[in-house]
């Protein structure tokens, strides 16, 4: 069975406060989620059918900040305003971090992708694109972040969507929801 919820928009992140987005024509979704949920693979499939993709792990975009990890703001600022506004379509940023709710405004949709603890533990164990997570403690730090923080990802997302299937059916199910 394919799990996918939408769920009720937190009105406090309804991305309508935000008056310079109101006259754009593109739809800027984040997409969130644990270490080893399907993230950077999904935008690698929304490339691949052409939508603009940012995967926020590269580029520049975090700074360490007190030995945490956070979004520089200034960057993703200046992408998210950066989208040109005479190409129509859906920009897909890729990113969990604690001060993205700083830009949940600018946000169309917010996607969290979740799965089981035992398929990210495998998924961390076996990707070769990303060494984070193979680690023992990295991986009891994502699997406690699965208990502590996605529940909090959750309050705000648009939509979830279990990533036990395959990916291209995780990118259909995305985008009926954002288009």
């Amino acid at each position: 069975m394919i799990q996918a919820r939408r769920l009720p928009r937190n009105h406090v992140h309804d991305g309508q406060d935000d008056p310079a987005k109101k006259s754009q024509n593109v739809k800027r979704v984040l997409i969130t989620g644990m270490s080893g949920a399907g993230k950077s693979s999904l935008l690698q499939e929304l490339a691949a059918r052409g939508y603009q993709t940012v995967d926020t792990d590269y580029g520049d975009y975090f700074q360490t900040v007190d030995g945490e990890s956070l979004w520089r703001e200034d960057r993703i600022s200046a992408l998210l305003s950066s989208v040109p506004d005479e190409l129509p379509g859906v920009l897909f940023v890729q990113g969990t971090t604690r001060n993205q709710v700083l830009f949940y405004p600018r946000f169309d949709h917010i996607v969290l992708l979740s799965a089981p603890a035992e398929i990210l533990a495998e998924r961390l164990a076996t990707r070769t694109t990303n060494p984070y997570g193979k680690d023992p403690a990295e991986l009891a730090e994502t699997l406690h972040y699965q208990q502590t923080v996605e529940p909090l990802l959750r309050v705000s997302a648009t939509l979830e969507v279990v990533t036990t299937v395959p990916v291209a059916r995780v990118a259909d199910l995305i985008l009926d929801h954002v288009l």
